[in-house]
């Protein structure tokens, strides 16, 4: 092999090893991002939903702080007192009447104050089975004659979802849960499911949609008291939502206008919020 044909060979495999440089960089460039996808931070869907695995160191470090001077300014940190109101029960901790002798004198020692420690007790949330028995009765002496026997029991009672074993309390929940602390429907369903519960994310949102009908005079009556204040304002916010007749998330999504509505008036004592759709017409699926 001549001198021109080492030199061909070494700008061969310069460009070789140029291009396998160039293939190392990419795919190093691509794991990087597939990692950052799946454990680095990203937009939730409900504010605060970002810092559920921190939440707590960051809370300790930035716990609430009062100043107080002695010669100096420094930094106590305070503890909130536990609100009055909640229920309390007392435990006493005692000692025995053997050691209420002064060892001493042997004299009879006598109460001149407590400590008292108080401690929050968390009850988990508990759920139950109500059954609804109505007694049958019928006549014996009609059903021994072969009369017409009419059978009597008391009127079926009144349910929010008909057919449906939702009590009031279980809607209150599944609604709060959603739309004040932002838990979705599958998440709720995954925590009935630990209660041994079968209650599907559609089950669910058919009783919210139901429960909107049945709140639908309510917010109307609202809605024009609202519309009657001196001073309001308006918060206007677009979304994309799915057409009813064509169900897919994929085209069909309509924008909307979400207006928020709320009274700003001083003198307004109890604030009304009100929540309004508008489709936004012409844009089509251009936003």
């Amino acid at each position: 092999m001549n001198e021109k044909e080492y030199q061909s060979r070494i700008a061969e495999l310069e460009a070789l090893l140029e291009e396998k440089s160039a293939r190392i960089a990419y795919l190093e460039e691509q794991f990087r991002v597939a990692q950052h996808k799946q454990f680095g931070k990203s937009t939730e869907g409900h504010p605060g939903q970002g810092e559920l695995f921190n939440e707590a160191e960051e809370l300790v470090v930035e716990s609430e702080t009062a100043e107080e001077t002695i010669s100096y300014t420094r930094k106590k940190p305070t503890r909130k007192p536990l609100p009055k109101d909640l229920p309390r029960e007392v435990i006493v901790h005692d000692i025995s009447d053997e050691e209420k002798i002064c060892g001493c004198c042997a004299g009879e020692l006598h109460r001149i104050g407590e400590d008292k420690l108080e401690k929050l007790q968390f009850i988990p949330a508990q759920v139950k089975v109500i059954e609804h028995v109505r007694p049958k009765y019928a006549c014996r002496t009609c059903e021994k004659d072969g009369i017409n026997n009419t059978i009597k029991k008391a009127p079926v009672p009144h349910s929010v979802i008909p057919k449906g074993y939702a009590t009031p309390s279980l809607l209150s929940q599944i609604i709060t849960s959603k739309y004040q602390y932002g838990l979705p429907l599958y998440r709720q369903e995954a925590m009935f499911k630990q209660h041994g519960i079968e209650l599907s994310r559609k089950t669910m949102a058919d009783w919210i949609i139901r429960c909107a009908e049945l709140f639908k005079p309510l917010y109307e009556q609202l809605y024009q008291y609202l519309l009657k204040q001196p001073v309001i304002t308006a918060d206007e916010t677009t979304l994309k939502v799915v057409e009813l007749k064509k169900r897919t998330a994929i085209c069909g999504c309509t924008p909307v206008a979400l207006i928020h509505l709320a009274v700003i008036s001083p003198i307004q004592r109890h604030p009304i919020s009100c929540c309004t759709t508008t489709t936004i017409v012409g844009l089509g699926n251009a936003q």
